[in-house]
C-alpha cells in the first residue's frame, strides 16, 4: 500500500504525512495539505507536501474561507475543477484570486469524518483545471478516511500542528505547538481588547491577512509581546511593541 510505504521511507509510523504524500502519488494533483478543525476552536494545519499546499492551507485559514471551510461545514466534498470561473470568484471573493495566485486551479476538499465526528479536511489541488473521475474520487476518499482514523488515533485533532512545508522528519509529538501559541495569543487579545475568544481570533486572523502574514508568525509576536492589540484601533490594526 502507497501509505505504508512512504513511512518505510520515512523510517517511522504511518501518519497523515504519508497519507498525504501517498494521495499525491495515486491522484492526477500537484500537492496535498491536511488541516485539523473543529466548531469550537480555531483550525490548524497539520501538514502539506510542498510550498503550494502549504499556502492553500494558510490561506483558508487565514481567510476563513475556502473548499477546505465549505467541507468541513457542509460535511460533504467540495470539488473544484477550476478555480477560475465566475461562479467561484463570486463565491470565495478572496480565497479564489489567492489561491490561483499561488499557482493552484482546481481544489479538491474531503472531509475527516468518523460518525459524528469531524477531524478535518484533507485538501488536494492540481496546478491546471483538473477533474477526478469516480474512480479517482473513491482513492481520494479513502486517503481521506485513513486520515481520519490516524488523526483519532493520535488524537491530533485535540493538540493540533504547524505547517511549515514539508513535514516528513517531524514528529506530532511536539505538533501541538503551533495551536497553543494560536490559543495564547487569542487568549491574551481577550485581555487587550476586552472581548471573547472567538472575536480575539477574528481579530488575529485580520490582522494576519491584512499584513500578509501567516497567522502563526502573527500570534508568536503578540505571545513575546512584540505586538499589541489595542481596542480604539481599526480590526486589522496593531502597534509593535518597543
Amino acid at each position: 500500500m502507497l501509505v505504508a510505504e512512504q513511512a518505510v521511507r520515512r523510517g517511522a509510523r504511518v501518519s497523515v504525512v504519508d497519507v498525504c504524500t501517498a494521495a499525491v502519488a495515486a491522484l492526477p494533483v500537484g500537492g496535498a495539505g491536511l488541516s485539523a478543525m473543529s466548531p469550537t476552536t480555531p483550525s490548524h494545519p497539520l501538514c502539506s507536501t510542498d510550498d503550494i499546499s502549504e499556502q492553500l492551507e494558510e490561506l483558508q485559514l487565514t481567510l476563513g474561507e475556502g473548499p477546505c471551510v465549505d467541507a468541513f461545514v457542509r460535511g460533504s466534498a467540495v470539488l473544484t475543477p477550476d478555480l477560475l470561473t465566475t461562479e467561484l470568484q463570486d463565491h470565495w471573493a478572496v480565497f479564489a484570486d489567492a489561491a490561483l495566485e499561488a499557482g493552484a486551479r482546481a481544489v479538491f476538499s474531503l472531509p475527516l469524518q468518523k460518525g459524528a465526528i469531524s477531524p478535518g479536511v484533507l485538501d488536494l489541488y492540481a496546478n491546471i483545471p483538473t477533474e477526478l473521475d469516480t474512480e479517482e474520487l473513491a482513492d481520494a476518499l479513502a486517503f481521506a478516511d485513513l486520515a481520519t482514523l490516524l488523526l483519532l488515533d493520535t488524537r491530533i485533532d485535540e493538540t493540533g500542528a504547524p505547517t511549515g512545508g514539508p513535514m516528513a522528519d517531524r514528529g506530532f509529538e511536539d505538533l501541538g505547538a503551533y495551536r497553543a501559541e494560536i490559543d495564547q495569543a487569542s487568549g491574551m487579545l481577550t485581555a487587550q481588547l476586552g472581548v471573547g475568544i472567538e472575536e480575539a481570533f477574528v481579530r488575529l486572523r485580520a490582522h494576519a491577512y491584512a499584513q500578509g502574514r501567516r497567522l502563526a508568525d502573527v500570534a508568536a509576536d503578540v505571545v513575546a509581546r512584540r505586538l499589541r492589540f489595542s481596542p480604539d484601533a481599526e480590526p486589522d490594526q496593531a502597534e509593535e511593541e518597543t
